[in-house]
């Protein structure tokens, strides 16, 4: 490869992406003698460390900009392992489409590696803050303060201006208006009623103006006889940083010295119209940062209520930006020009997204309510299992994000027992408690819940979460193309897995008793045909011999060789067979990629969010189980449908969010095996867990599931097999997936409830 010049780009928070026989094409015959210059020296181990790397390759990853030689089976392929100085020709005509993959630190290119090791959570987000000069213009706009004057930039007549105006504008420049009326009346604070008076324009349309600090003349501040504010602002008193009269407003002399806020004016105002206008601005500042789009405005009343209105009011200065008009040299304190800006979904607080942000207060009402209203005097059933549901998604983002955080901090035996450890911990939480509730009211339904909810989440991840990556990314990408080796891993995983998991079920069809419910004679003559309604397969005949002599060791058994089976992969495709996912670090680095290491979390800080979060984890879960009983009893929809969907696919939403993202960096392969390692770790983790917990804790869940559960799960994972037998995809087959996922939830919805609900 050749040195390349940074080139702008959009913020995509994620690896950067380029082809590399384009820009080794473009620059060969220029750059032959930089090669030698740099004297890089390329190692590919079989699992990385991310010890000094600054790059990586996931489907080939360079360090820095240096881009590492290796044949690829995945789609992004790197060019094969020889000097780019050497073989260019050769390069060019054997690498059609290849990526890199770059990352900013050492730290960053560990969490990347960590994407492609299988068991190892997917993460997208970065746990390294990103070196400002990397980011785009759009993304450091989001972050800046609202004091930059900018050129001309079009007309402040926008839809989003106008919607603040609508929204915020309008009774808040009324609120103002009165405020400064209340102040007028109180004589002493009259200046202040003249600055809200102003204000009240301001805030009406605040697009285009600006709010400056002021230096008072010293003039202004020399103690002396109190004058009126027409004779105490002179003809010739003007300010040197504006170049322009100081505004005038009525105010005696003496009020503007040392002491200003000992004065009784400022005691008004602090009393009197201070707090009035904090209010209103922090309702619209929490309004506004929850809606994301409209955070400047957010942005906007916190500056307000902070600096300009604890300012003395001669040091307040508003004015319009005319489009001729020179950038002011006084100090500015607010600037807007758009009230609503959609990028604010890539804003991050420490880290954080911020729509994770926003729904971390809801985790603390569902609690407060949940605990604190156990009645229901407050709220109904119905709404604190909604809320406990909803308070899972941003708690589900935390667990992964202190994961990510840990792993990519630590040497990967520590990574991979935290990923055993706390990877399934959503899922683990919700039917463990679930299942501990049915077991002390002695309801079956509950165990049934569990296991529609595990289908669910099987069935999810293997149709919809990469049916939804490939419409996603097909509409940027044409064609997308991903590993298929690796893929096929997880697909032979699958094909294990689903069949140890059915196998009792399927033993217990063969061998077990048909027993029915409700038969009646249809055509009235004893040896006509009989109509039987809720059959199924009783293994607790002749005292449950057929259940305890064969079914349960069966089940035991299975439960001891998914996990083993299990661990064979991990040693497989991280040990002996790393090569299939082309994970390769290089220790050379471009001039002007040195970044260090800035950590959101450290390790210590990711521990505590971590177990903080797993704790209210727990307490939601028991909330959720706690109030779905009348869900399930006075619902007129099938449990089956209740737990296939809500229950199993909202805890994965942070997990689809991810998959979108690498799908739309046409990264497809990060897309499946997000789906493929959660199906995988359901049955080949936390089934056998629930299996272990019903040994020491007894319930009512037993591993014979449904014949729907069966048939479902079983082609699911064959037509998952059959669309990623060539390693490429579209939207087409996309579609596909997620219609005949769709067609399945129609079948849940329709079926009756089971057994027992």
């Amino acid at each position: 490869d050749v040195p390349k010049a940074p080139e702008p780009r959009g913020d995509s928070d994620g690896p950067r992406r380029g082809s590399l026989c384009d820009r080794h094409c473009a620059a060969i015959n220029n750059v032959q003698g930089d090669l030698g210059e740099l004297g890089c020296h390329l190692h590919r181990p079989r699992v990385p460390t991310g010890r000094s790397a600054m790059g990586w390759a996931g489907h080939g990853v360079p360090g820095g900009s240096c881009t590492l030689c290796h044949p690829l089976i995945s789609p992004a392929a790197m060019c094969p392992p020889s000097c780019c100085q050497q073989h260019s020709d050769e390069v060019c005509e054997s690498c059609m489409v290849k990526t890199t993959l770059t990352a900013e630190n050492a730290v960053e290119a560990n969490k990347l590696s960590n994407n492609y090791k299988f068991g190892f959570k997917k993460w997208k987000s970065h746990v390294t803050a990103r070196p400002w000069e990397d980011r785009s213009e759009i993304v450091k706009e989001l972050y800046s303060d609202l004091n930059v004057i900018r050129g001309s930039g079009g007309s402040t007549v926008t839809c989003g201006n106008i919607l603040y105006l609508l929204l915020f504008g309008w009774w808040l420049s009324l609120l103002y208006v009165l405020v400064g009326a209340t102040m007028f009346v109180t004589v002493v604070g009259a200046p202040y009623g003249q600055l809200c008076w102003d204000l009240a324009g301001y805030f009406l349309w605040p697009f285009g103006k600006v709010i400056q600090k002021v230096e008072v003349p010293k003039s202004r501040r020399t103690p002396g006889a109190c004058e009126g504010g027409a004779e105490a602002g002179g003809a010739g008193e003007s300010s040197a940083l504006l170049g322009g009269p100081v505004p005038q407003r009525w105010q005696p002399r003496c009020w503007a010295d040392a002491g200003y806020w000992q004065r009784a004016g400022a005691v008004a105002w602090l009393c009197l119209g201070y707090p009035v206008l904090a209010l209103a601005h922090g309702l619209v500042c929490v309004t506004a940062w929850l809606l994301i789009v409209l955070i400047p405005v957010a942005k906007l009343s916190a500056r307000t209520t902070a600096r300009v209105l604890l300012l003395p009011p001669e040091r307040v200065l508003i004015r319009r930006l005319r489009m001729t008009e020179v950038p002011l040299e006084g100090e500015v304190i607010l600037c807007c020009y758009r009230a609503l800006n959609p990028y604010y979904y890539k804003y991050a607080v420490d880290g954080i997204n911020v729509f994770a942000v926003n729904l971390l207060p809801l985790v603390l009402v569902t609690l407060v309510l949940g605990y604190v209203d156990s009645h229901n005097h407050l709220t109904s059933s119905p709404v604190k299992f909604t809320l406990a549901l909803l308070s899972i998604m941003p708690l589900s983002y935390y667990i992964g994000m202190a994961i990510a955080s840990i792993s990519a901090q630590s040497n990967f035996a520590v990574g991979a027992v935290v990923n055993a450890t706390f990877g399934s911990i959503t899922e683990l939480t919700f039917y463990i408690t679930a299942l501990i509730k049915g077991s002390r009211e002695g309801n079956r339904c509950y165990a049934e819940i569990v296991k529609s909810a595990l289908t669910g989440t099987l069935v999810g991840c293997v149709l919809f979460v990469p049916g939804l990556c490939m419409v996603i990314g097909g509409i940027r990408h044409q064609e997308q193309r991903f590993n298929s080796r690796s893929a096929g891993v997880s697909s032979a995983l699958l094909f294990l897995s689903v069949g140890g998991v059915f196998a009792p079920t399927l033993f217990s069809k063969v061998y077990g008793k048909l027993i029915c419910g409700e038969c009646h004679n249809v055509t009235q003559n004893p040896l006509g045909h009989y109509l039987c309604h809720n059959c199924h397969f009783d293994l607790m005949d002749n005292n449950g011999t057929l259940y305890y002599s064969h079914v349960q060791p069966l089940v035991y058994t299975v439960s001891l060789l998914l996990p083993a089976a299990y661990l064979i992969g991990l040693f497989f495709t991280l040990k002996t067979h790393s090569h299939i996912y082309d994970i390769h670090i290089s220790d050379c680095h471009m001039p002007g990629h040195h970044h260090s290491a800035v950590v959101h979390w450290s390790r210590w800080r990711a521990l505590v969010i971590l177990l903080l979060s797993t704790l209210c984890m727990s307490a939601c879960a028991d909330l959720a189980t706690e109030h779905i009983s009348p869900i399930l009893t006075n619902s007129t929809i099938s449990q089956y449908f209740i737990g296939v969907t809500v229950l199993a696919m909202v805890p994965e939403l942070p997990e689809i969010v991810n998959g979108i993202q690498f799908a739309l960096q046409n990264n497809l392969s990060l897309s499946i095996e997000i789906g493929n390692c959660i199906a995988v770790q359901v049955c080949m983790l936390q089934i056998p867990i629930l299996v272990l917990f019903t040994i020491f804790y007894p319930t009512n869940f037993t591993l014979v599931f449904s014949d729907l559960h069966v048939y479902a799960s079983m082609f699911s994972v064959v037509l998952m097999n059959y669309i990623f037998m060539d390693g490429k995809c579209d939207y087409f087959q996309g579609t596909v997936l997620v219609m005949v996922y769709f067609i399945l939830l129609a079948v849940y919805f329709f079926a009756p409830s089971p057994s027992g609900c």
